[in-house]
């Protein structure tokens, strides 16, 4: 069966895109909502990789309209998802968590591509879903804006060099606050962001 939605989704995505009612069709069948009209703006939240121009413009091959600093007070970062190879990495991922914070790049774009990044992480899919979330950007505005985040395991794992280096080159690149890149920094093998 999952083999089957994948080919499914390799076919129908490029006419998907293209037609906002198969679209909405798409998500309704996974059960989820796709609100809105294909050229409104919105903003979404990266925590992950996605910060890293080499994955968000160059691998996903967005082009957001603008970009800024974002804080998402309340949840925690946390590497609670099997990666690839199983067992030997963890992607981010992050949790309610009323005591901290975590500190991230907010793009915005259309709908239009907000389902292209969907399709990029397997949304709709069985791993990540969209959720919005209230953000601010570093000035204290508060944006709406959609993030993607996982049921995770209950104990964080092991970020792979690789991919908490995408991270950390991303929250440099974007001017993300030093003490969040100090903590990135300190990220080792089966350590907990807190």
């Amino acid at each position: 069966m999952i083999a089957f939605r994948r080919f499914l989704k390799r076919l129908w995505l490029p006419i998907i895109l293209r037609s906002w009612p198969l679209a909405r069709l798409w998500y309704r069948g996974w059960g989820l909502q796709l609100d809105g009209h294909p050229d409104d703006e919105v903003w979404y939240f990266a925590f992950g990789a996605n910060m890293n121009d080499s994955v968000f413009l160059d691998r996903r091959k967005m082009t957001p309209l603008e970009w800024r600093v974002g804080r998402l007070p309340g949840y925690r970062l946390r590497f609670n998802l099997h990666g690839r190879p199983k067992g030997l990495s963890a992607p981010a991922n992050i949790a309610p968590d009323p005591e901290t914070e975590v500190w991230g790049v907010l793009y915005r774009m259309t709908r239009r591509d907000m389902v292209w990044l969907h399709s990029t992480e397997g949304v709709p899919g069985w791993r990540y879903y969209p959720v919005w979330l209230d953000v601010e950007d570093r000035e204290g505005n508060r944006l709406r804006a959609f993030s993607l985040i996982a049921d995770g395991l209950p104990e964080d794992s092991n970020p792979s060099l690789r991919y908490i280096t995408l991270i950390r080159e991303g929250a440099v690149q974007h001017g993300l606050p030093e003490p969040w890149i100090e903590k990135l920094n300190a990220v080792r093998h089966a350590e907990v962001m807190r």
